[in-house]
């Protein structure tokens, strides 16, 4: 059983549209028509990237175009009055004319305004505005993010993201992944049919394909205004690349009529890091990547997708999910992943996390008492999991990393998550059948959908009808669950403090109204050195 089953509870996937090679509304030749962006922020640079379009012919994935000479600047007034930093690049047909520049140079804890200039035509991009981070040794008072993930652009509007740009009070944006879908047009859509249509029409594999998605998806005026407002720190999930992605393969992906794995991993890949204000390098570049932020908190944003072992599918052969060969992380990232967190030098530390690690059991069982049981039914030691995609069906990964938690003594570690398409603020317990009396070691945060469809969508049942039972029966069986909300979509606003992390649900009324107002849901509260999630009153905005 797939994600998508699981999520379904036994509703049927809508019928795949016919195949087809539409080309984005870009295709005018306007000279910069997918908008401007900028990402990972560090005290003294920044990333910058745009898109040209340079003749008709050239758009996104044609392969076509003449090679153009792009100019950048970068000043502290949105006049460009103080030209901080600029240069040239040259956009071709290679990288799908998409410019992509390390602006270096810069002031720690400064707002920036930056542009492009395409030199032959004159032709100048929209401004966009920026913000680096502080010093690694700067006293730090508050930090604030908008979290994001799982945008469906067949299933509504992206509305959160217009309400994220209205506002004055975010440091910056962390995307926790399915930036994108894969699917072919209809396959993964409202009952009633797409809100709008993919392009391409059919499901993407080829460069050509993820190249025509990214700029079909950089075409949406709320997705353009965010990322001209502030810097996005992103991570892919899955649909990046197909669905239940792991290293050898994808549910979504058949190597008899798609090709070889490892070709449309390349592909994808490579469309991803053209398209999205990524700092990559190397070789063989890797996504995951850690942030600073002054004395207050590091960020460390993890690639779950790139070297986990296979999914272990509900049924025959589930107690492999203890195997202790098996990772989520790969031994690389995990090592990495460890030594920061226990080294960390700043008051909080963050993960960016694309999956759920806090446990979801059918139920949690106490393995001191319940070993000879789940070995004679063949079922891992702690219970059955509810969706094994997720870091439980990875539990030798999990208890390494909470163990090496516990044994630094950090008790400010916080998992930002996205990918379930619902709100959940969970206790994360080593041991989740002794909970609460155990404890917990770390807590998770995590975000509902932008528009891709959750529990309500999928029963096809009126919001908040068929829903508040099954939270209920979650927060029963898993009593590390502190809130769990199954049936908005929205966006979270992140605020940290050297007192506390408070997450802020916000939820959009319609997904396929795109002038759709929001309200807020519920708001969370992790106190200093609690490792535990309380209900709280809403933020109040801070402007900076």
């Amino acid at each position: 059983m797939s994600r998508r089953v699981v999520l379904r509870s036994g509703a049927i996937v809508a019928g795949v549209a016919a195949l087809g090679t539409a080309a984005p509304a870009s295709a005018a030749p306007a000279a910069f028509a997918h908008g401007v962006a900028s990402g990972d922020p560090l005290p003294d640079r920044v990333i910058l990237w745009t898109r040209v379009t340079p003749a008709p012919e050239a758009t996104p994935g044609s392969g076509s175009g003449p090679d153009t000479e792009v100019r950048w600047e970068i000043a502290t007034d949105e006049g460009f009055r103080a030209v901080t930093a600029s240069g040239s690049v040259t956009a071709t047909a290679a990288a799908d004319h998409t410019v992509k520049v390390d602006a270096t140079g810069l002031d720690p804890d400064t707002t920036y305004f930056y542009r492009f200039t395409a030199v032959e035509s004159g032709a100048a991009s929209a401004t966009g505005r920026t913000r680096t981070a502080p010093d690694d040794g700067a006293s730090l008072a508050r930090l604030r993010l908008g979290v994001v993930s799982c945008a469906n652009w067949e299933d509504g509007f992206f509305s959160a993201y217009r309400h994220l740009a209205a506002r004055t009070d975010l440091d910056a944006i962390v995307h926790l992944g399915d930036y994108l879908y894969e699917y072919a047009s209809g396959e993964y859509a409202p009952d009633s049919g797409p809100v709008r249509r993919h392009a391409p029409l059919r499901e993407t594999v080829t460069l050509t394909d993820y190249r025509i998605r990214h700029g079909e998806y950089k075409t949406d005026p709320d997705l353009q205004a965010l990322h001209a407002r502030l810097p996005w720190i992103v991570t892919w999930d899955d649909h990046e690349f197909a669905n239940d992605a792991w290293s050898g393969g994808a549910e979504n992906h058949d190597p008899v009529t798609e090709g070889p794995w490892g070709a449309r991993v390349a592909a994808a890949r490579r469309a991803y890091l053209e398209w999205m204000p990524v700092r990559v390098a190397g070789a063989e570049p890797r996504l995951y990547r850690r942030l600073r932020f002054g004395d207050l908190a590091e960020l460390s944003m993890l690639d779950l997708r790139s070297y986990r072992s296979a999914q272990v599918r509900l049924g025959p052969g589930l107690r492999e999910i203890d195997d202790p060969a098996r990772s989520i992380t790969g031994a690389e990232q995990m090592a990495w992943l460890n030594a920061g967190i226990t080294s960390s030098a700043t008051r909080w530390q963050l993960v960016g996390n694309s999956v759920m690690i806090s446990p979801l059991l059918i139920p949690p069982l106490d393995t001191r008492t319940t070993a000879a049981v789940t070995e004679l039914l063949g079922i891992p030691a702690a219970g059955v999991p509810v969706n094994p995609d997720q870091w439980d069906g990875y539990s030798a990964d999990r208890r390494r990393l909470l163990e090496a938690i516990a044994s630094a003594g950090r008790r400010n570690v916080v998992f930002l998550t996205g990918d379930i398409h619902t709100s959940w603020a969970c206790d994360v317990p080593v041991d989740a059948a002794a909970y609460p009396a155990g404890g917990s070691v770390a807590t998770e945060l995590v975000v509902a959908s932008v528009t891709s469809q959750n529990i309500d969508d999928l029963l096809g049942a009126a919001p908040r009808t068929s829903s508040p039972g099954i939270e209920a029966a979650v927060r029963n069986l898993n009593r590390h669950v502190r809130y769990v909300e199954l049936d908005s979509h929205g966006f979270g606003v992140l605020d940290v403090t050297p007192d506390a992390v408070q997450m802020d649900w916000m939820y959009v009324l319609d997904r396929a109204d795109p002038a759709t107002a929001a309200r807020h849901g519920a708001s969370m509260r992790v106190t200093a050195g609690s490792a535990r999630v309380e209900p709280t009153a809403p933020l109040d905005a801070v402007v900076r």
